[in-house]
């Protein structure tokens, strides 16, 4: 199944170097842009490549919209080499890019929400605040306690990893207090508060704006993580409570996991998810076989990191691996069964220990043995060469004769150069 997380997994010309190499994720990428247009002043493409002028991600109104199209893009390009989902999950506005793959929201829906409900969102930055705490959620209503109204829980993410959100100078009292306790509070680098009731006070607004939406039945299972939330239509009240109450993400995950989902791909540029989504399989079945993957990772976006998360997932599914070779042929196995013949070579079984006789053993196929001078006058270097010990030597006969190759004797120099601390070879004479 797909995961898509919400905000914080975005990165500098994320999705850039992708488009070079993948015509399937470059063209999802421009339909994105495409859709994404007319409820913007500015343009994902130019963004993405930091073209000048182009807007940067501080601004909510842009970071959204961008992970939003990288995270579909993403999922086009997994579905374009075999890997289709058989449900969907999304963290907060990662349920806009869930319900899209699904099929509830047409991209054209999808992309008004992203955009118009971020740019909504600038009505109440500057107040609020975002932090994650290493508690599970209990805890973190205890902590939380005394700054009740002003703080709440925004998301519980896993067994150890809740998010808290309100008031700016609230949080900032609560981060100290966590300091003093000896809990790694982390601040989200956001100057507002999501799944608080600093939203309500752009409801009527998003309600507005977003009315227009048509949704639609799910071609493949949504799994919603909105509280309170089950089968209700994807419509503006939906995409408003969305944004408001907390998002019930380990609750979620489990019921995933009771429904025998062993699978979970986070389709985003750098993961997110994964840890908390491990964290909550551990505790409900260690032992069930399940894996947890990304797709890209901050700051490795090629193809190679692509194939690297295809690889991984290939051993639990099976890719379309004509649709990711397409110009490459079969080759046709043998129909004869194998013999299980053993071709290993027999080593000696006579070997001695050379440090019982004194010397310095060289842990060389060659040679067997060293040992020092007197008088620092220098150092000899023993072995003893045989078709016996060494039968693949015999490969190496010029005349029908067996001769040890001269690559072996610049070997032999460089090995016993090596030993001595100068391994540099200044003059061969042949």
């Amino acid at each position: 199944m797909f995961v898509f997380p919400g905000q914080g997994s975005q990165w500098a010309r994320m999705g850039v170097e992708l488009m070079d190499s993948s015509p399937v994720f470059a063209r999802a990428l421009h339909e994105c842009a495409e859709a994404l247009a007319p409820f913007t002043d500015w343009n994902l493409l130019d963004v993405l490549q930091e073209a000048e002028g182009a807007p940067g991600f501080d601004r909510v109104d842009v970071v959204q919209p961008a992970l939003f199209a990288l995270m579909v893009s993403l999922a086009r390009l997994w579905e374009s080499l075999g890997v289709t989902p058989d449900a969907v999950v999304g963290h907060s506005q990662g349920e806009i890019a869930a319900a899209h793959i699904a099929g509830a929201l047409t991209l054209e829906d999808a992309a008004r929400i992203v955009a118009l409900r971020s740019q909504a969102l600038s009505a109440i930055t500057g107040r609020g605040g975002m932090t994650s705490l290493p508690l599970p959620k209990e805890q973190a209503l205890e902590l939380i306690a005394r700054w009740e109204g002003r703080i709440a829980i925004a998301a519980v993410n896993g067994p150890q990893s809740t998010v808290v959100a309100g008031d700016a100078d609230a949080l900032d009292e609560m981060f100290t207090h966590c300091e003093q306790d000896g809990i790694r509070a982390r601040r989200i680098p956001v100057d507002y508060a999501s799944h608080t009731h600093h939203v309500e006070t752009i409801r009527e607004r998003l309600l507005e704006l977003l009315a227009p939406i048509q949704p639609q039945e799910p071609r493949i299972a949504f799994y919603s993580t909105v509280a309170g939330h089950t089968d209700e239509p994807l419509d503006a009240t939906y995409w408003y409570d969305n944004l408001r109450t907390t998002v019930e993400f380990e609750t979620t995950t489990r019921r995933l996991l009771a429904d025998g989902h062993t699978l979970f791909i986070e389709t985003s540029p750098h993961p997110v998810l994964t840890h908390p989504l491990t964290e909550t399989i551990d505790t409900h079945n260690p032992t069930t076989d399940t894996l947890v993957t990304g797709t890209l990772r901050r700051n490795e976006g090629t193809w190679h990191r692509l194939l690297t998360s295809l690889a991984t997932t290939h051993t639990h599914t099976t890719p379309d691996w004509a649709a990711l070779y397409p110009t490459r042929d079969t080759v046709e196995l043998p129909t004869y069964p194998f013999q299980h013949e053993h071709y290993w070579l027999d080593s000696s079984t006579t070997t001695s220990d050379p440090t019982n006789l004194g010397l310095g053993a060289t842990t060389h196929p060659l040679l067997g043995a060293a040992v020092a001078l007197a008088a620092g006058e220098g150092h000899l270097f023993t072995g003893r060469l045989s078709l016996k010990t060494h039968p693949w030597l015999a490969d190496h006969a010029v005349h029908n004769t067996v001769l040890l190759p001269g690559t072996a004797f610049i070997e032999l120099a460089l090995h016993a150069a090596h030993h001595t601390h100068t391994p540099t070879l200044d003059d061969l004479t042949l």
